[in-house]
């Protein structure tokens, strides 16, 4: 089965402003102002990664949820293989920062795709003030299991620049759930990140709420014009509430 990756290369308004959250070019956010009274979406991108993907292909994402009411801030960090510390640095910093740069007082729900979803959950394996809640979609949440799998052509390892067992700190199924709620949304026709890493993770961590989608794909996850896409807003505004 070929995935949809239209949503890639979808063109989406420029977002109301681009906000620095360090001296770094890639350390940024883009936002788009919504309803000041809804609680602050930060979107994490996936690419596995890789310095060749960046924030941009969320802007159809974005734009759609901001139409909903929501504010959104996407979150670029730096992508240097071997380098990890950087990116995961950098997605804390971000985290921590965004809230005060955008002065709300509403918490924040952080939502990450592929390995977006990694650094999501990474992130609030340790306590993080000002977030209510984290939806991962189809992540990339057992870093042992991508590299035994050789996803994307040794992502994983590339990442790290060591093989995901010297770096059980950056590994979600290793680490902590976080303690505020979690939603895991995974697609069954994920060619991409297959769902059996959702299983991985979630298995002995009752707390996760899982949601399958059967016969869902990889990208339709962050398409608003896909077959997901409403399955994905309700649980953004479940957490948005919880």
């Amino acid at each position: 089965m070929t995935e949809d990756r239209s949503v890639l290369s979808r063109t989406a308004p420029d977002p109301d402003t681009v906000l620095a959250y360090g001296n770094h070019a890639d350390q940024v956010v883009d936002v788009w102002y919504g309803d000041p009274g809804r609680a602050l979406v930060v979107l994490l991108h996936g690419g596995f990664w890789r310095p060749e993907f960046d924030r941009r292909h969320l802007r159809p994402m974005a734009v759609a949820l901001r139409d909903l009411g929501f504010p959104v801030a996407a979150v670029e960090y730096r992508r240097e293989p071997g380098r990890p510390d950087l990116t995961t640095g950098d997605v804390r910093q971000a985290l921590e920062s965004v809230p005060d740069l955008l002065e709300t007082r509403h918490e924040a729900v952080v939502a990450g795709h592929s390995a977006g979803g990694h650094l999501a959950l990474w992130a609030l394996a340790k306590p993080l003030d000002r977030v209510r809640g984290v939806l991962a979609l189809a992540p990339v949440a057992d870093l042992v299991a991508a590299e035994r799998l050789d996803l994307d052509g040794g992502a994983a390892v590339a990442f790290l620049g060591t093989t995901a067992g010297d770096r059980p700190d950056l590994d979600p199924a290793r680490l902590p759930t976080p303690q505020v709620p979690v939603t895991v949304v995974h697609g069954t026709a994920d060619g991409r990140v297959p769902y059996a890493m959702t299983e991985s993770y979630t298995a002995n961590r009752p707390g996760v709420r899982v949601v399958t989608l059967d016969g869902v794909d990889h990208f339709a996850l962050i398409d608003p014009v896909g077959p997901a896409w409403p399955q994905v807003v309700d649980e953004l505004e479940r957490l948005s509430h919880e």
